[in-house]
């Protein structure tokens, strides 16, 4: 007879969850509190990231988790877009430390190049020309809808893989290979918690004694004038300082203090600048980072000025019309881990802290994870 697992979050790391575990042969079955995944697993850029991961064991659970994207994309005929990435350089700095993070790359045998100004003219005309002086591009990033494509994978999942999904299942209880809401009790021989922040309310004492906090970030979606393209995905060099893969550079210092003497509100609201295009031609641009247990609910239109304000900078946007504007909040670890993998109890498993990496990393990670029980 087959094992039987229930995971508790119908995010992308509990989808990420139940495929690897069905792949193993467990019966799955899936459970969330809403009638459809609603929290920060549909509220990012919808970037699959390798490039903004560390070399090693991170960047290869990125590579498996593009992958394992492709893979569901061609299975249930979703849209993606092995896109691209590039990040530009606007001054001396950036490009120092791009040209050196190239190096350090192609070391290192990922797909990167060095574009000068020109080639990226050529090729991607919204890249803002006027202070440009070239940009690193890499071939590994891959973009998808958010929106749709959480839904997707659980169509995948339900259609392809026979796990269970059983939504508007509000747990309030979980022990020992069972899980209860106050209707209905569910037994398994495991049970896996992917709740992302709200973990805190169904372990709260082991949220409070873990290194996880939360983080709140602000984003928007812009419409072009035209239905036109921007090629790739593109980065200003405040993301430089963001990801765990460039702090190689030994002139990332250099660019920290540029930043702290030249962009001070956007490093005090954590700001640096992306932009990712979808299907249907739409941008999303941002974000924030806020750091906390509790947030303010409300959406502050000046941290969305500083974004944009940014992103004018880099790209020909002056014309894009924002949308929608919206804010998400996810688990983040704060010792420098890249996850939380926590056994509460016997036969439970917690699986948190991705932080925005989500996207990125779960469907590597979640293969890594259960493969190594067996």
């Amino acid at each position: 007879m087959k094992k039987k697992a229930i995971v508790v979050g119908a995010g992308i790391v509990g989808l990420s969850v139940a495929r690897a575990l069905a792949d193993k042969g467990y019966n799955v079955t899936v459970v969330d509190k809403s009638a459809r995944a609603i929290g920060a697993s549909v509220r990012n850029f919808g970037m699959v990231w390798p490039i903004g991961q560390p070399s090693g064991e991170l960047y290869q659970l990125a590579r498996k988790s593009a992958e394992i994207w492709k893979l569901v994309c061609d299975g249930t005929g979703m849209w993606y877009n092995q896109s691209g990435s590039l990040h530009v350089a606007n001054n001396d700095i950036e490009w120092t430390v791009l040209n050196e993070l190239y190096d350090i790359f192609n070391k290192e045998g990922r797909p990167v190049q060095l574009f000068s100004k020109d080639k990226i003219a050529k090729h991607y005309p919204y890249v803002n020309q006027q202070s440009l002086l070239g940009g690193l591009y890499s071939s590994d990033e891959l973009i998808v809808d958010p929106r749709i494509a959480v839904a997707h994978v659980s169509n995948y999942l339900s259609e392809l893989m026979n796990v269970q999904f059983l939504w508007n299942f509000p747990v309030t209880e979980i022990g020992e290979g069972y899980i209860k809401n106050s209707e209905k009790v569910l037994h398994a021989d495991y049970v896996f918690v992917c709740s992302g922040h709200e973990m805190e309310t169904l372990f709260p004492a082991v949220f409070n004694e873990s290194s996880i906090t939360k983080c709140k970030l602000q984003m928007m979606r812009f419409q072009m004038p035209a239905n036109d393209t921007i090629g790739t995905s593109v980065c200003g060099g405040l993301s430089l300082l963001h990801y765990g893969s460039f702090k190689q550079s030994s002139s990332l210092p250099l660019l920290k203090k540029f930043a702290e003497e030249n962009y001070p509100l956007h490093l005090q609201h954590g700001i640096h600048v992306m932009v990712s295009q979808h299907e249907k031609g739409e941008l999303t641009v941002g974000d924030s980072h806020e750091y906390g247990n509790i947030f303010d609910p409300f959406d502050r239109s000046d941290i969305n000025d500083l974004i944009i304000q940014y992103l004018n900078q880099f790209m020909y946007a002056s014309d894009w019309k924002i949308s929608e504007s919206w804010h998400g909040i996810y688990p983040k670890m704060t010792d420098g881990s890249s996850w939380f993998f926590h056994s509460p109890m016997s036969r439970v498993y917690i699986l948190n802290g991705l932080g925005g990496a989500g996207m990125t990393l779960s469907f590597g990670l979640a293969k890594k994870l259960i493969d190594a029980m067996d």
